[in-house]
């Protein structure tokens, strides 16, 4: 086509049809034709309706022309918001509980700390946290706070989500039932799709980035790691090292590869584990392997021996989820989730070995029949002597 049709002739042939893509397709391929293409041509046009990377250059520019915010303190005023108390700190940024002085709604504040204020990536990081939550609309996510001041100073508003985290509630409830945990994992899995959808990643799924409100509903929070598709590439951006807490994320992260949403049902599976038996199904072993090979060698722990009245093929269900190469876990989160409550049947097993049942037992009861082999065997050279 291009050898034979210049641009102004394409963009006329665009105008004449713009209506019709399909006419204006069958008119440059007639076109080119008619000026001597002997190529077996298909022509396909397609309208971009939006361009949402726009919205996301423009928060990327607020981060390097925003000012830094000062030292917030209780009861201080910045910028319309009330400063109540600081909820946490970490070395890459704090949250602030505020009020918005003109609504009265209870809000979080969050600033780079003060060693991150002059790293260009970690600030955009920051308005890129915020710029993704209002992409996505799930009751199972946080949502982004849009005050109608303009912003002087760079910090992220989210909104409050009054209640506790899921590590806290591990520790009120040590020995949940599963169908406690169904429900909490059903919920993360719906805001996981939500996001899935959007094209992002989390990152940083563990359970401080989970809340449980009064009413037993869970939301994702944190997008400090999210990762957009086509956003860093037009930032320009290397991707984080190390994007999440090492004993959630996915094995393949430890080894160069990307964010995927097999990576967050990964770390959606491992906290599930963790919630139902205390522990972390490879130990501290996952972060310990440098290259696929030595993944391989990872070995799952059956919960059985920690939680008998967990059903065998539920059991089965974590393995799947668990696997250190990606494309042997469930299609996604959602399925992952109703795996939990309904048994696949290629999975399920009417009967399971004492090795994995409990481990314990299964080793003092081979070293015992060990025991008694030698003293057989002693007896029976001594009675040949």
């Amino acid at each position: 086509v291009y050898d034979h049709l210049s641009g102004p002739d394409i963009a006329a042939m665009l105008a004449l049809h713009a209506g019709d893509l399909e006419a204006a397709a069958r008119a440059i391929a007639e076109g080119a034709l008619a000026r001597g293409s002997t190529d077996n041509l298909t022509v396909q046009v397609v309208r971009i309706e939006a361009l949402p990377q726009a919205e996301a250059a423009e928060a990327l520019r607020d981060a390097a022309s925003l000012s830094p915010a000062p030292t917030l303190a209780p009861r201080m005023l910045f910028e319309g918001f009330r400063i109540v108390r600081e909820l946490h700190a970490s070395a890459r940024s704090h949250a602030w509980l505020a009020t918005d002085e003109e609504t009265g709604q209870a809000v979080v504040l969050k600033l780079p700390a003060t060693e991150q204020r002059e790293d260009p990536r970690a600030l955009e990081r920051l308005m890129l946290e915020e710029w993704a939550a209002r992409r996505v609309d799930s009751a199972h996510l946080l949502k982004a706070w849009a005050p109608a001041r303009k912003r002087e100073h760079l910090y992220s508003v989210m909104e409050h989500v009054q209640g506790q985290n899921l590590a806290q509630w591990l520790l009120d409830h040590p020995k949940p039932p599963l169908d406690a945990v169904r429900r909490i994992v059903e919920q993360v899995a719906r805001g996981l799709r939500a996001l899935h959808r959007a094209e992002m990643v989390h990152q940083d799924l563990r359970p401080e980035n989970l809340m449980i409100d009064a009413t037993g509903s869970v939301k994702i929070i944190d997008f400090g790691a999210v990762r957009v598709a086509g956003i860093e590439e037009m930032a320009g951006a290397q991707p984080l090292e190390l994007p999440g807490l090492a004993q959630y994320m996915a094995p393949e992260l430890f080894i160069g590869g990307e964010g995927a949403p097999a990576s967050d049902l990964f770390s959606l599976a491992v906290i599930t584990y963790q919630l139902l038996t205390g522990r972390l199904p490879y130990g501290m072993e996952v972060p310990k392997c440098h290259s696929l090979a030595e993944q391989k060698r990872l070995r799952y722990h059956s919960l059985h021996a920690l939680r008998p009245d967990v059903p065998a093929w539920v059991d089965d269900t974590l393995r799947k989820a668990l696997q250190p190469e990606p494309h042997q876990r469930h299609a996604d989160a959602a399925e992952f989730a109703y795996a939990l409550q309904h048994p696949e049947p290629g999975l399920r097993r009417e009967h399971v070995p004492l090795a994995e049942r409990d481990p314990l037992a299964f080793w003092r009861t081979l070293a015992l029949v060990l025991a008694l082999c030698c003293v057989a065997l002693l007896g029976l050279l001594a009675t040949r002597h």
